[in-house]
């Protein structure tokens, strides 16, 4: 078996790759961003009164959406914002679905994290970190969870069993 070496590289300061590259990339196959079997609904969605949502993805056998939004570097106020912004106008346009809030960033810095992770009790969102990795002359990407949905018990799971 050959070992390769792989360089981690900013993709952010990389002259020829850009966000839209790592957009088609997930585009092309949205299982890379390990959220299950999920197909692209859409890509640079306009939002009424609002910017363009990166990608929108479905889960193959459920209604459940996730509004992805995609940042190159470390996060920033403006990208959680426009996250949950986009997801709340998806979830109140299609009620439908049930929908999921993601921010894919190459590095999800601690104070964000910990922000992201506040929100995490009342918003369903998804905090997900990228690395692309360079061997020779391809680039690969590497996606970590690193805030996963919060799952909220039942009312039942909560209540004190007593016997009769």
């Amino acid at each position: 078996m050959e070992f390769t070496k792989f360089e981690t590289i900013s993709i952010k300061k990389h002259p020829e790759i850009d966000e839209n590259w790592v957009q088609s990339r997930i585009a092309e196959d949205p299982s890379i961003l390990g959220l299950g079997d999920v197909v692209l609904k859409d890509k640079e969605r306009p939002q009424p009164r609002a910017g363009r949502l990166d990608l929108l993805l479905q889960e193959v056998e459920s209604n459940r959406r996730y509004e992805v939004e995609v940042q190159l570097g470390p996060t920033d106020e403006s990208h959680i914002i426009r996250t949950i912004e986009y997801w709340d106008i998806e979830r109140r346009r299609f009620p439908q679905y049930e929908h999921t809030a993601v921010i894919v960033a190459e590095d999800i810095t601690s104070r964000f994290l910990n922000v992201i992770s506040l929100f995490n009790g009342m918003i369903p969102l998804v905090a997900i970190q990228m690395k692309a990795l360079k061997s020779g002359n391809s680039v690969g990407l590497v996606f970590t969870t690193v805030v996963d949905q919060m799952a909220l018990g039942l009312v039942e799971e909560d209540e004190e069993v007593q016997e009769t």
